[in-house]
C-alpha cells in the first residue's frame, strides 16, 4: 500500500512518495516488439541483454547461492536465445499469469485504502488546528523514521519468508490506521486552547499526539516495506526474470493501478467530505481498511498457490550477499544487534553511492523536495485553510492522477522517439517549467480569487505529466544500471534518501508553521526541481563509456543533448 511516492517512488511510495510505482517506461519494449517485429529496437535488445548478463553473473559469481539458484531455476524458466515465434511468445507471457492478476488485485485493494487515508487524515488535522504545524510535524517524524530504518527494512525483507511477512505487514498497517484514527477522534473530543498560539504548543505536547506520531510512522514504514516486497520482489518472481517483455508489462500495469487508486481515493474522499465532517470521514476510512484486510490476507496466499509455491523459498540474492558480508551468526546481545544494524545501514549507503547511475537517482531525490506543489498533506491542508470545497479537492487529486496515467501511455512513445535518457530530460524540464509558472501565479495573483486559484492548481496538475514521466524513466535507468542481486538493498536505501529530502522540507514547514508562509515552501519546491534538471543535464552532457554501453540508444547516432 503505497503513499506519493511519491514514495516514493523510484521505489513505492510512497509512494509517496512519493510515492509510486514500477517502470512503465519499459512498456515501450513490449509495444515496439509487437509493432516492429522485423526491425527490433536496440532499446529492447539492450534491456534483455543486460538482464541475461546479470543472471549469468549472479549464477557464476555467487557460489554460496548455488543451491538457491538451482532451486529457483526450474520454477522460473529462462527462455532460450532465439528469434522464433515460440521464444518471443514465452518472453511476452508472465511465468504465472493468474498469480500476477492476484498481485494486481492486492495492489488495487491495498492502495485504494492507503490513498483514501492519505487524504482524510490531513483534512481532519487541518480542522483541528488552523496552521500547517501539526501536519508538518507528523510528516517530519514519519520521514525521519523511514530515513533511519530504510536500509534495515530492505535487509529484513530479504531475510523473512515472503507471504508471512506480507500478511503481517498488512495487519500492522491496518492496526496503525486504527490507532491513528482513535487518537484523532480523541482530539476532537477534548477541549482545545482558545488561541491558535496556545493551541499549537498544547497540541504538540499532548500524549495523544505523541501516540499519533508513532502510529503514523509505523504506518509509513509498513507501507514502504509492502512497496519493496511488491515492486522489487513479487512482480519479478511472477513475471519471470528471463522474460523482460512480460516484466515490462507487469511494471506498467502496477504503475497504472497505483495511479488509478490515487484517483479513486481522491474521488471517494471528495464524496465523503461533501456529505460528512472530517471525523466521520476518518471513521469511514478505517472501516474500509478493515474490510480490505481479509481480502489482502487471502490474496497473499492466493498468489503463492497460483504460482505453485514460488514464494516458499524466501532466499534472495540480496539476502545471500548481505549474509556473506555480515555473517550468518546472530548474537543475542543488544550491542551485537545494534552493531549489525549499523553495518547493514552502512552497507546499504555504500552500495547506493557506488551505483553507476547515481546522478539519475539523486535527480529524483531533488524532485522529492517538492512536497508543497504536489497532491499531498501540505497541499490538502493549505487548500482547506483557504476554504476550498471538497469537490475542488477531489477534482485536484483525481485530475493529478489522470495526468499520471496519461504520462504512462505517453512516456513509451517519448522513449521510442528520443531515447530513454533524453525522455527523462524532457520530463524534468517540463515539470520544472510548469512548477515555475505555478509559483509566478501564486506570487502575482491572489490565490483567494477563484480564477487565480484554478490557474495555480491547473499548472500543478499539468506538471504531473513531467513528474510521472521522469519517475518512469528514472526507475528504468536505475534498474538497468544496477545488478539484480542488489535491487532490494539499493531500492530501500533510495527510499531512505528520498525520505531525507522530504524530511528537510517538512522541517522547513515546521519552521514556517502558518499557512500564510506556504509561498516560501512553493518556491523552494520549484527550485529543487530546477536543480534536478541541472544535475541530470550535466550528467548526460559528460557520459562515460560505461553509460554509453548501458544506454546505446540515447548516445547513438543523432542523439544530442
Amino acid at each position: 500500500m503505497a503513499p506519493p511516492r511519491d514514495t516514493g517512488r523510484f521505489a513505492s511510495s510512497c509512494a509517496s512518495a512519493d510515492g509510486a510505482g514500477a517502470t512503465a517506461g519499459l512498456g515501450v519494449a513490449a509495444a515496439a516488439e509487437e509493432n516492429e517485429e522485423g526491425d527490433g529496437l536496440p532499446f529492447v535488445q539492450m534491456s534483455s541483454d543486460i538482464l541475461r548478463a546479470q543472471l549469468r553473473l549472479l549464477q557464476d559469481g555467487a557460489p554460496a547461492a548455488a543451491a538457491s539458484s538451482s532451486s529457483l531455476a526450474p520454477t522460473l524458466p529462462v527462455p532460450k536465445n532465439g528469434g522464433g515465434n515460440e521464444d518471443r511468445l514465452s518472453r511476452e507471457t508472465a511465468a504465472y499469469p493468474a498469480a500476477m492478476n492476484a498481485l494486481y488485485a492486492a495492489c488495487l485493494a491495498g492502495n485504494v485504502t492507503e490513498q483514501l487515508w492519505n487524504f482524510t487524515w490531513p483534512a481532519a488535522m487541518a480542522t483541528l488546528h488552523p496552521s500547517l504545524l501539526p501536519v508538518a510535524v507528523l510528516g517530519f517524524f514519519t520521514k525521519l523514521v523511514v530515513f533511519a530504518a530504510g536500509p534495515l527494512v530492505g535487509d529484513l525483507m530479504s531475510s523473512l519468508p515472503r507471504i508471512p511477512a506480507y500478511r503481517s505487514l498488512t495487519v500492522i498497517q491496518t492496526a496503525a490506521h486504527l490507532v491513528s484514527a482513535s487518537m484523532i477522534a480523541y482530539a476532537f473530543a477534548v477541549p482545545r486552547a482558545p488561541t491558535p498560539a496556545a493551541s499549537a504548543s498544547a497540541l504538540l505536547l499532548r500524549p495523544w499526539f505523541a501516540v499519533l506520531v508513532a502510529s503514523t510512522a509505523v504506518d509509513r514504514l509498513a507501507c514502504v516495506s509492502l512497496g519493496v516486497i511488491a515492486e522489487r520482489d513479487f512482480v519479478v518472481q511472477l513475471g519471470g526474470e528471463g522474460r523482460p517483455i512480460a516484466l515490462a508489462r507487469a511494471n506498467a500495469t502496477l504503475s497504472r493501478v497505483d495511479l488509478l487508486c490515487e484517483m479513486a481515493g481522491a474521488s471517494i474522499f471528495a464524496a465523503l467530505l461533501s456529505r460528512n465532517d472530517p471525523l466521520t470521514c476518518i471513521k469511514l476510512s478505517c472501516a474500509i481498511s478493515l474490510c480490505a484486510l481479509p481480502l489482502l490476507v487471502f490474496l497473499g496466499g492466493a498468489m503463492n498457490r497460483l504460482a505453485d509455491g514460488v514464494f516458499d523459498d524466501h532466499s534472495a540474492p540480496g539476502s545471500l550477499e548481505c549474509g556473506s558480508e555480515h555473517g550468518s551468526e546472530r548474537k543475542a546481545s543488544a550491542f551485537a544487534a545494534a552493531a549489525e544494524a549499523w553495518a547493514t545501514v552502512r552497507h546499504g549507503w555504500s552500495e547506493y553511492v557506488r551505483q553507476p547511475v547515481l546522478p539519475a537517482s539523486l535527480a529524483y531525490v531533488l524532485v522529492c523536495f517538492n512536497v508543497a506543489l504536489a497532491p499531498g498533506a501540505l497541499m490538502t491542508t493549505f487548500l482547506i485553510h483557504h476554504g476550498v470545497s471538497p469537490s475542488v479537492l477531489g477534482a485536484f487529486g483525481g485530475s493529478s492522477a489522470v495526468m499520471g496515467i496519461l504520462a504512462t501511455f505517453l512516456t513509451p512513445r517519448l522513449v521510442k522517439e528520443l531515447g530513454i535518457l533524453r525522455a527523462g530530460d524532457v520530463g524534468l524540464i517540463a515539470q520544472s517549467a510548469l512548477l515555475g509558472a505555478a509559483v509566478l501565479v501564486f506570487f502575482t495573483g491572489a490565490v483567494s480569487r477563484r480564477g487565480a486559484l484554478f490557474a495555480f492548481l491547473g499548472l500543478i496538475v499539468a506538471s504531473r505529466l513531467g513528474h510521472v514521466a521522469y519517475s518512469v524513466v528514472g526507475l528504468q535507468v536505475v534498474q538497468t544500471g544496477n545488478p539484480v542481486g542488489k535491487a532490494k538493498l539499493i531500492g530501500a536505501t533510495e527510499i531512505a534518501v528520498a525520505s531525507l529530502a522530504e524530511l528537510a522540507m517538512m522541517a522547513v514547514a515546521v519552521v514556517a508553521r502558518d499557512a500564510a508562509h506556504f509561498g516560501c515552501l512553493a518556491a523552494l519546491s520549484a527550485a529543487s526541481v530546477a536543480a534536478a534538471v541541472c544535475l541530470f543535464c550535466a550528467w548526460l552532457a559528460r557520459p562515460t563509456d560505461h553509460l554509453r554501453r548501458l544506454f546505446p540508444c540515447s548516445y547513438g547516432r543523432g542523439a544530442q543533448f
